[in-house]
């Protein structure tokens, strides 16, 4: 079983962690954002467009008599 601390101690050591965090800088944010953003809209355009020949080669065995 877990030792029970005091929850003081407990923030104490929450604020002394965070502390050592190295947060991004504004740039570093910005260029991950456009990143993202532009491997959403990649992803995105493949997955349409691979839908779209997906849904066109099965209207196409759909049709076809064997």
């Amino acid at each position: 079983m877990a030792a029970k601390s005091n929850p003081f101690t407990f923030l104490t050591q929450v604020r002394t962690e965070t502390s050592k965090v190295v947060w991004p800088s504004r740039r570093e944010t910005m260029i991950s954002t456009v990143m993202v953003m532009a491997m959403v809209v990649f992803a995105s355009a493949f997955f349409f467009v691979a839908d779209m020949v997906f849904a066109y080669v099965m209207g196409l065995l759909q049709g076809a008599s064997f």
